[in-house]
């Protein structure tokens, strides 16, 4: 136990000291003028992805739960936080630092309502409901002005103060990716995994299948919701149409492509896919609006034919493997069961 406590200490060590590196870097490039004011926007953006990519890498890569409605957290965390801001905000750094946990405290709180009658449903039949509900949040948005005037339904909300900045996105980032890590190595984690690969097993064996569903889908949605509070604070327009099915499939093929059961592969696939996309739209122009399904479509089936286990297939890098098990026994010796107790 006390070696694995070592590794996961210096591991996050590592990643932090990675991290700290990649930011030197980006920042240097942004501030020698190297990375135009617009590519740094598509890395901002790249980044806010990245946080609500995790959220469905849990939901989806770690516990097997087939969500289609993931974008509707991500814009219920968006407009919670664009509520709090435009209503009390007003360019305050104080009240930008209240409106990102209170996305992802408003996204989670939903997550639980409604997780607890549709989480007993599987497969299939999961992924229908919640795409059901996001159509739901979808029209919801789109006649939010009705009961709040200053969300301005289907018009948007324009003049949102952009108090999101390259570093408190990093930042987030990070912080999402220890969290996840963290989630995916604890005991929480585990079970969610043994759930994701044999439900029925993991219930005879004693595992609290809804209780660690609805906590693996609140978890992963609160991060959809941290990402669409960071969303609002980095664009001076919020509107309903970036909330559609359609963004649900992105994080969805983002996870599938990095490969289910990946931090890294959710991670690196995020961000380039942001890169991809933006560079099909400076290529394509308007033409890519009309060709995106069909781009959507041409990756997934040629990833599925060359690697259906994903770019990265369920492996890490370095910093985010977890530590193996370890645990030294009465008898002096290590065991092969070391943190079954853990």
């Amino acid at each position: 136990m006390v070696k694995k406590k070592k590794k996961t200490l210096s591991r996050t060590a590592g990643l932090l000291l990675a991290s700290l590196a990649v930011y030197i870097v980006v920042k240097a490039l942004i501030l020698a003028g190297m990375l135009s004011p617009y590519w740094s926007l598509v890395m901002d953006q790249a980044l806010i992805t990245t946080v609500g990519a995790l959220g469905l890498c849990i939901i989806y890569g770690f516990s097997g739960q087939f969500s289609l409605g993931h974008a509707a957290f991500y814009g219920i965390g968006a407009y919670a936080a664009a509520f709090i801001s435009k209503t009390y905000g007003h360019g305050s750094m104080a009240w930008f630092l209240l409106a990102l946990p209170a996305g992802a405290l408003a996204a989670g709180l939903v997550a639980f309502l409604i997780g607890l009658p549709i989480l007993r449903l599987r497969s299939d039949y999961l992924g229908i409901a919640t795409l059901g509900f996001g159509i739901i949040v979808k029209v919801g948005m789109d006649n939010s002005h009705r009961l709040l005037p200053v969300l301005g339904g289907a018009t948007g909300i324009a003049g949102l103060q952009q108090a999101a900045s390259f570093d408190s996105i990093f930042l987030s980032t990070v912080v999402a990716v220890l969290l996840t890590r963290n989630f995916v190595q604890s005991s929480y984690g585990r079970a969610c995994t043994a759930i994701r690969d044999d439900e029925i097993a993991a219930d005879i064996m004693g595992i609290d299948t809804t209780k660690y569903k609805v906590t693996a889908f609140v978890f992963g949605c609160a991060l959809a919701g941290l990402a669409g509070a960071l969303y609002v604070h980095r664009y001076p327009f919020l509107h309903p149409s970036t909330f559609d099915f359609l963004k649900s499939f992105d994080f969805l093929l983002i996870v599938v492509l990095g490969g289910l059961g990946s931090i890294s592969g959710t991670v690196i696939t995020s961000i380039a896919w942001v890169f991809l996309l933006e560079g099909l739209r400076f290529v394509l122009g308007q033409q890519f609006i009309e060709f995106r399904g069909v781009i959507y479509a041409l990756i997934l089936v040629v990833t599925i034919l060359l690697r259906p286990q994903g770019i990265f297939g369920g492996k890490e890098l370095l910093f985010l493997k977890p530590p193996k098990a370890n645990l030294t026994a009465a008898s002096g010796k290590e065991g092969p069961h070391a943190d079954l107790g853990d």
